[in-house]
């Protein structure tokens, strides 16, 4: 009977223990689907190694384009603007008639210098005849000596008259001549400040500006550390590259030509220029240009694509494919680019797997990537 119990006690122990097994075993099962459901899936992305080449280094400056030559033109002789021969804003050439200045008191001037020219020559004429005669009188001892000193005497007179009526005559002429004000450089003619009718001032009056077109200079200041590395080269041949504000990257070649002979010891920077072909006459002088000086010699640099390159608030970063293929984020330190490429100054190492493509489908550090190798170039 005792046995009998024991049996049927066993039986139901058996029957609990498995079904909790059972349960336990389906609990299991369960964790281990919502652990797996949970876990996010690997991102695809694609990625380069991060390589070193030697590139040229660039440095960037700002500067202004300046006109070769730029003159402010005014009249050497006083009068009346008689007339206004070219065009405002009109290309012109060395030496062309701009302005014309009453000029009918300096053709008086001049005839009256010509008169009195004329008038010194025949009395220098007559001194020249009394010394003659005089000579021969004094040797006959017809007069004294005194008398031929002073015919002498007066013939000197007569012949410095001359030379300054000479010299009256040719003043009379430039001043007529400077009543035509022309081009004194080859440019572009400004707006015409005094009109028709207008008094010019000798010397004063502003009758407008000329600034020659072809070539321009770009004029900027390197600061002292890129002087340092770059005054070896105040010769004249290093190239520089530059560009407008309306333009990408530095399309046009220009060339170093000139360096100061001094810092500027309250800014620490030294004015440099370079000459730039302007035949299509696109660089007007006063635009602002933006400047790149080429280096002496090539350096190792990191280069990637910049569309690689994430922004958080004021830092840069990257990811790179890190251990167990995660997602690790360097922030990364930028420099210039370079044939479409960016410097990177910091953050990266020479065989770093950049994520290049499908950097959008990072979540966050550390999640799981499925990397695919993209070539270089593409």
């Amino acid at each position: 009977m005792h046995k009998k119990r024991w049996l049927h006690g066993a039986l139901r122990w058996g029957m609990a223990g498995g079904a909790a097994a059972a349960l336990a075993a389906l609990a299991g099962c369960g964790a281990q689907a919502d652990a797996a459901a949970a876990a996010p899936a690997a991102a695809v992305v694609r990625v380069q190694a991060v390589q070193a080449r030697p590139v040229r280094q660039w440095d960037e400056f700002q500067g202004r384009i300046r006109a070769v030559d730029s003159v402010e033109l005014r009249p050497r002789v006083s009068g009346y603007i008689e007339h206004v021969a070219a065009r405002e804003g009109q290309e012109v050439r060395k030496g062309q008639l701009l302005f014309a200045i009453d000029a009918r008191p300096y053709r008086a001037a001049l005839a009256s210098a010509q008169a009195q020219r004329e008038r010194s020559r025949r009395a220098a004429e007559l001194a020249q005849a009394q010394h003659h005669r005089a000579q021969q009188l004094v040797g006959e001892r017809a007069i004294s000596q005194e008398e031929a000193d002073h015919r002498a005497a007066a013939l000197a007179q007569a012949q410095a008259q001359v030379r300054a009526d000479e010299a009256a005559v040719e003043a009379a002429r430039l001043n007529l001549e400077f009543t035509e004000v022309r081009a004194p450089v080859a440019g572009r003619m400004g707006r015409a400040l005094l009109t028709v009718g207008n008094l010019a001032q000798a010397d004063q009056s502003l009758l407008t500006t000329v600034v020659s077109q072809d070539p321009v200079y770009v004029d900027f200041d390197a600061d002292e550390h890129s002087y340092l590395r770059y005054r070896q080269l105040a010769g004249g041949a290093q190239a520089v590259r530059v560009g407008l504000a309306d333009e990408q990257g530095f399309p046009h070649e220009a060339r170093l030509q000139f360096m100061d002979n001094q810092l500027d010891a309250g800014t620490g920077t030294i004015r440099v220029r370079a000459r730039l072909a302007n035949p299509q006459q696109r660089f007007t002088p006063g635009l602002f240009a933006r400047v790149q000086l080429q280096g002496a010699s090539d350096a190792q640099a990191l280069l990637i694509d910049d569309k690689a390159v994430l922004v958080d608030q004021d830092r840069r970063y990257v990811y790179v494919v890190g251990p167990d293929q995660r997602a690790e984020r360097r922030d990364v330190r930028l420099g210039r680019m370079v044939d479409g490429l960016r410097v990177v100054e910091s953050g990266l190492r020479e065989g770093d797997a950049l994520v290049v493509g499908g950097v959008q489908r990072i979540h966050y550090p550390g999640m799981p990537l499925q990397p695919q190798t993209q070539p270089q170039g593409q």
